[in-house]
């Protein structure tokens, strides 16, 4: 199979060509290096079947022929990171929208498979937990810019889903939970990778708001599983899939476990949400998935404890401070 990934020198979208590529398939990555790093790719530059081009979505030309020459189009591009969307709303909304529209216009001229990533952001306030994917979205006022990413990705849904419905392209949507691991970086306030980097430097690691907010963090390997699994059934086509793990921990509980598992010294400090991003910023209490769904339609869960997760993001920062790569770019890393 040949397969197209926008975003692809990003955190996700770096792991799932790599993935592919071991399985046989033929990978064409496109990113334009906004968040996503070259450094991430550089293991798979020798790799046969995979081909990679520095340039946007926004370049229709270059699109239409990536896309012909494609079986399924994976859309991981896009505005990531609770910083970035505060700081840059407009980018945030025309990268998501945009984008998403450019690629399904693309795809639909040849009716290819388009999986496109959607964020467990869209529940919003949505206190009903577990999550499920009928479950109604409940996002905040628009005066609040912190919503605009949520919305954004629910606008990419509901386009996906009118190509679906009107024009036969064929999409599936991956609502993904807090997707972790090697490559991530903390730069647009990816929490995980900041609370590592803190404890190994032994420098205090920063809880935004009271801590008492929950998460649950999904392995990228699991992640990259379920996207997979996905592809690989037409009955997924049409369809609105939570790709998460269960497993719930609060902000302080993971600071406290990173903290543990390193063998840290740092002491933990709490930072109110109005000095962390802006005044009058919201956010929700629980995010919690049911993969109900995605078992029933692949007979998967992902199922990889916090504590290897902690221990393989611990691993990568060690190894990256240990082994300088003299061939790295100044580029931003992951998404």
């Amino acid at each position: 199979m040949r397969y197209l990934i926008t975003g692809g020198a990003g955190f996700i979208g770096s792991h799932l060509a790599e993935r592919l590529l071991d399985r046989g398939d033929r990978v064409v990555l496109l990113d334009n290096l906004s968040t996503g790093s070259v450094e991430n790719i550089r293991h798979l530059k020798s790799s046969g079947n995979m081909q990679y081009h520095l340039d946007s979505i926004e370049n229709r030309q270059l699109l239409a022929e990536l896309v012909d020459d494609a079986d399924v189009i994976v859309h991981l591009a896009a505005a990531v990171g609770v910083k970035l969307i505060v700081e840059s709303p407009v980018k945030t909304i025309e990268t998501n929208v945009n984008g998403t529209q450019l690629i399904l216009e693309a795809a639909c001229k040849k009716k290819k498979l388009v999986l496109t990533a959607s964020t467990s952001e869209v529940y919003g306030k949505n206190t009903n937990v577990p999550f499920r994917e009928d479950a109604d979205l409940v996002l905040g006022p628009t005066t609040k810019g912190r919503w605009s990413y949520a919305a954004s990705k629910a606008l990419d849904e509901f386009l996906a889903l009118s190509y679906w419905k009107e024009k036969k392209l064929p999409v599936i949507i991956a609502r993904l939970f807090n997707t972790v691991g090697p490559r991530q970086t903390g730069r647009y306030g990816m929490v995980l990778p900041n609370f590592v980097k803190s404890a190994l430097d032994n420098t205090p690691i920063s809880i935004y708001g009271t801590g008492k907010q929950s998460r649950c963090f999904c392995d990228v390997r699991d992640t990259v599983e379920g996207l997979i699994r996905l592809m690989d059934l037409d009955r997924s086509v049409g369809e609105v899939v939570n790709v998460g793990n269960t497993e719930e921990i609060t902000i302080e509980g993971l600071a406290r476990q990173v903290k543990d598992r390193t063998g840290s010294t740092s002491p933990i400090e709490y930072i109110p949400y109005d000095q962390a991003y802006e005044p009058g910023f919201e956010d929700m209490m629980r995010r919690v998935p049911s993969v109900e769904k995605l078992h029933a339609l692949t007979g998967f869960r992902p199922r990889i404890p916090l504590s290897e997760i902690i221990d393989r993001v611990s691993a990568f920062f060690q190894q990256k401070a240990e082994v300088p790569d003299i061939h790295r770019v100044a580029t931003t890393s992951a998404d």
